[in-house]
């Protein structure tokens, strides 16, 4: 059978057909992704790397500590009187027993020759009472005195042992005033500034005393440590292993002394979840102030042998903490490692890393995954990815010249 279409049935089928083929060409380029059109002079990014290697890693502990003296001695008088000589200089070093200065010693000398006059005749008292007391007791044994009169005489010598006992107590009281007019150091130690000058007159009472002494050699700084850190710090501690502190200025960068640990508090303090810890100094160059504030670096252990990379390839986001990555086609790519102790350089790498991967530590901000990069050489001039690594060409390449761009 044959059909005949008019001309008017045929244009409708054709402008259907058109229709038709516009609709699904929009949907299906519409349910493609968009493409960025390529960014006109992208290129590979130039950073720099590091190649992690062994390392010796020391496991260390840092904290904020003040200079702490062993001993501070308030130097005071004992004894009232005028200050007549003093003996020291501000800022010297004193040994203990130096002599620091004298009080006028006249009054309390007086005092002791007083004293020592009123022993006197109370023990020849002493021995005219012992010497009756004798007599009386021949007497009684002749029966020629009454018994009462003996035991009377006994008790009056007893009353005069007691007063010569009291006039040498105040004979000894009256020498130690005497002694204390002459005021030494108690410790070794640097004084401070004078607090009071020769000629005033000087009391017991005083509250800021003479001079303040402070022991500088050896000379301890204090220091805390997070809770959580003290159970290896207790077991190296306990152990009987030397615990090295070195003590760095405010800056961290210049080292002041070397040391070690002394002690360890007996409790946690609960509002700040630390607990105290003691270092010893030598401080034989004084290096060390007292109340210095001082920033701490406690050696617990050495790893030995650790997989280590500079801290500054190490990188924290979203998959926790990771690096990137140098692959042998001059790319990167995002590798995940789970990090060890660390020093001021260097960090060591427990997992995710093997001696000699190479990672970056400069420009690490432009990268993304798989993204190219250039590292640069020592002359200065960048190493790009798909380039042959030595200056000559190989066959092929003069067989294949480069396609033209397109």
């Amino acid at each position: 059978m044959r059909f005949v279409f008019s001309r008017k049935l045929l244009v409708q089928l054709i402008v259907i057909t058109l229709l038709a083929a516009g609709v699904a060409w929009i949907v299906l380029h519409s349910s493609q992704p968009n493409k960025a059109p390529p960014m006109r002079g992208a290129g590979p990014v130039p950073v720099g790397t590091a190649v992690a290697a062994h390392s010796d890693l020391p496991v260390i502990i840092s904290a904020l500590g003040t200079v702490t003296p062993l001993a501070t001695v308030t130097v005071k008088t004992q004894i009232a009187g005028q200050l007549t000589q003093v003996a020291f200089t501000e800022g010297q070093l004193v040994h203990k027993g130096d002599f620091l200065a004298q009080i006028d010693p006249r009054p309390y000398q007086a005092q002791l020759d007083q004293y020592q006059g009123q022993l006197q005749r109370d023990q020849s008292l002493l021995r005219t009472a012992e010497l009756d007391l004798e007599r009386y007791k021949t007497l009684v044994a002749e029966d020629s005195i009454a018994r009462q009169q003996m035991d009377t005489q006994a008790s009056l010598v007893q009353q005069d042992k007691g007063v010569v006992e009291t006039d040498k107590a105040q004979v000894a009281n009256a020498r130690l005033n005497l002694t204390y007019c002459h005021i030494i150091a108690p410790i070794t130690g640097r004084v401070g500034l004078r607090q009071i000058d020769q000629g005033n007159y000087v009391q017991t009472s005083d509250a800021n005393g003479l001079v303040v002494i402070t022991q500088i050699q050896p000379i301890t700084v204090l220091f805390t440590i997070a809770e959580d850190q003290i159970p290896a710090l207790v077991k190296r501690y306990r152990s009987g292993a030397t615990l090295a502190v070195a003590t760095f200025d405010r800056s961290g960068q210049t080292k002041l002394a070397d040391g070690k640990v002394l002690t360890i508090d007996n409790q946690i303090d609960t509002a700040t979840g630390t607990v105290k810890v003691k270092a010893v100094f030598d401080n034989q160059d004084e290096s060390l102030y007292p109340n210095q504030f001082v920033n701490v670096q406690v050696n617990l252990d050495t790893i030995s042998n650790a997989v280590a990379i500079p801290t500054a390839a190490l990188l924290r986001g979203a998959p926790g903490t990771y690096v990137y990555l140098v692959k042998a086609d001059n790319t990167v790519t995002v590798r995940p490692v789970k990090i060890g102790p660390a020093t001021s350089d260097k960090i060591a790498i427990l997992d995710g890393l093997a001696e000699g991967d190479t990672v970056v530590v400069d420009g690490t901000d432009k990268l993304r995954e798989g993204a190219a990069i250039t590292i640069p050489s020592p002359t200065g001039q960048g190493q790009d990815p798909g380039q042959p690594k030595h200056k000559h060409r190989s066959q092929d390449q003069d067989k294949h010249p480069k396609d033209p761009p397109e």
